[in-house]
């Protein structure tokens, strides 16, 4: 950890016993006491909950407008294009690297700016223009170009999405708010497989195009509309948010102080590039980044799902019909184990128990050709996403304050995750299939260093947390500050 993260927590512990419990009515005065503030609170976290869930939407389009490349893969698009070889693989890894250059910038201008509201939606139509142009391509290098800005572009939206909820949920919160945003991504495996369904068989030869290019048209455009209602609905900052009364401000800047022992901008903030400089110091965000990308490997399955589906030997609208069960049962356990563990304050079992469940998932279609065993396993797999996002909150968790160290450490980890995409796509080649035997193999061992490399980080938690409780013991200090959720 960076000597500047050491002064920063050094300084949350201060300032949060500094209050003590006495100072609890003087502190919710300007509210009119505790039980008016409750009230307040309650109404803010609906107002604000209700904003925010437009997010889920976007990230639903987000990643439908990424991975429907693979539908498109079922009706003609690999021939339309005359691809051969490793050129499907080398399209869907392509995106990841645009994605992975913009995220850490995007955060930091996100930061600077102080303007979700404008620029995330900008952002989204442009990468929804990006996705219409797709459907025009002809050949492999017009998809690679495409898919490539497609990437840059979309970088801005994940990274982003995490840091505005950062800005304006405790930590207690944190974990059922990310579950609900990354529902987006869960329910685009569902959502975008029926509606590529519905297009794909309704729209072939349509003023004389192919099924799959109305996917890219249809699908993008879509986008773009989304995009103009979030600019009206989307929150700014809790500083820079207009439609928020004074005593709303001022709670929610109060939340967060109380959150975290100390102040959001003024305590934490030491200067421009000083968040970069603490993030890329804190060997934390590096390792967390290691277990992320193993991880990220070991969902690699997410691009390839229709393939997957196609194995149980159904026809391409059955197989696309498939895909959703899977992913609408993700999307509750994410739900419930999220909430879960926001209710409990424990992220580590939380995690581990959804990756070995899917992990009993790949051993499962590795051991059997049975149609109805294998399609349980994709049930399995696709659960993984539940213990996924629970890491995605853990690690917001991680990285409490200053907020432009947090900006750059939530986007560095997450771009660098991406690493694993680009890996992941040539996990699946088509002389593996039908079985998939080695490409479930890999997937095991890396969603076993995951949970390996995340004990080890539990353990550094649990000693760093007991160095607090010691320092607060020798300091005679009552109220205990902040700890690492463990």
């Amino acid at each position: 950890m960076s000597t500047d993260g050491k002064d920063v927590e050094k300084q949350e512990r201060i300032s949060t016993s500094s209050n003590g419990e006495s100072g609890v009515k003087d502190q919710d005065a300007e509210f009119g006491g505790p039980e008016a503030r409750k009230k307040l609170e309650k109404k803010f976290l609906w107002k604000l909950d209700l904003r925010m869930s437009i997010m889920v939407i976007i990230y639903i389009l987000n990643y439908i407008d990424r991975n429907n490349a693979g539908a498109a893969r079922l009706r003609g698009f690999e021939a339309d294009l005359g691809l051969q070889g490793p050129q499907f693989a080398t399209l869907l890894s392509i995106l990841y690297v645009g994605y992975i250059i913009m995220q850490i910038p995007s955060n930091m201008f996100l930061n600077w700016m102080g303007k979700p509201s404008i620029y995330l939606p900008v952002c989204m139509i442009i990468w929804g223009m990006i996705s219409c142009l797709t459907g025009i391509t002809h050949d492999f290098v017009g998809a690679l170009l495409t898919r490539f800005f497609l990437g840059f572009v979309e970088a801005a939206f994940f990274p982003g999405a995490l840091f505005l909820l950062s800005k304006w949920y405790k930590r207690d919160e944190l974990g059922l708010r990310t579950a609900i945003l990354y529902c987006g991504n869960i329910i685009s495996n569902a959502f975008g497989s029926l509606m590529a369904s519905g297009i794909l068989n309704g729209m072939e030869g349509k003023l004389g195009h192919a099924a799959w290019r109305w996917l890219f048209y249809i699908e993008g455009a879509l986008t773009i509309a989304i995009a103009a209602m979030a600019i009206f609905i989307l929150p700014d900052f809790p500083t820079t948010t207009r439609w928020l009364s004074p005593q709303e401000r001022a709670l929610a800047i109060k939340r967060m102080t109380e959150d975290a022992g100390v102040g959001d901008e003024e305590q934490t903030e030491q200067g421009r590039g000083s968040g970069l400089i603490m993030a890329i110091t804190d060997w934390k965000v590096w390792w967390l980044s290691l277990a992320l990308t193993s991880q990220v490997i070991a969902l690699s399955f997410n691009a390839y799902f229709p393939t997957l589906s196609a194995t149980l030997g159904f026809n391409r609208t059955v197989t696309l019909l498939l895909c959703a069960p899977p992913f609408v049962f993700s999307a509750i356990a994410a739900f419930v184990l999220s909430r879960s563990s926001d209710k409990i304050g424990e992220r580590f079992y939380h995690i581990v128990s959804s990756f070995a469940l899917g992990i009993l998932g790949f051993i499962i279609a590795i051991s059997t050709m049975n149609t109805a065993a294998r399609y349980v396993s994709l049930f399995l797999m696709a659960q993984s996403y539940a213990g996924f996002v629970v890491l995605y909150a853990w690690m917001s968790n991680s990285f409490p304050r200053p907020p432009s160290k947090r900006a750059v450490a939530l986007a560095l980890m997450n771009a660098f995750s991406q690493l694993g995409n680009v890996a992941g796509s040539y996990v699946w080649p088509t002389p593996w299939g039908p079985t998939y035997r080695n490409s479930y193999a890999i997937c095991i061992a890396t969603s076993g260093l995951t949970i390996v490399m995340l004990w080890i980080y539990r353990m550094h938690l649990v000693r760093l947390n007991k160095k607090l409780d010691k320092e607060e013991e020798e300091q005679g200090i009552k109220v205990k500050g902040f700890r690492y959720m463990l």
